[in-house]
């Protein structure tokens, strides 16, 4: 099974989640989108999918927020 891959990105001046190519958001904030694609990656993980967020940062390169099985949920 592929790992499921919740991207938090900046998207024209609002933070959203990327996922199997479809945006949501948008968020508030960029903490109020990380806390949203950990929730639902959490349940991917739950569900026997290897799951993760990553953040994207500067010059577009992302970076492993949270990962399933290995940080808390919820995180503190």
């Amino acid at each position: 099974m592929a790992r499921a891959q919740y991207m938090v990105v900046l998207h024209q001046g609002d933070w959203s989640i990327s996922f199997n190519g479809q945006q949501y958001g948008p968020y508030k904030s960029q903490k109020e989108a990380i806390r949203a694609a950990i929730t639902a990656a959490h349940g991917s993980g739950t569900k026997g999918a290897e799951a993760e967020v990553l953040l994207q940062g500067t010059n577009n390169k992302f970076l492993t927020e949270w990962t399933y099985g290995r940080d808390p949920y919820p995180p503190r």
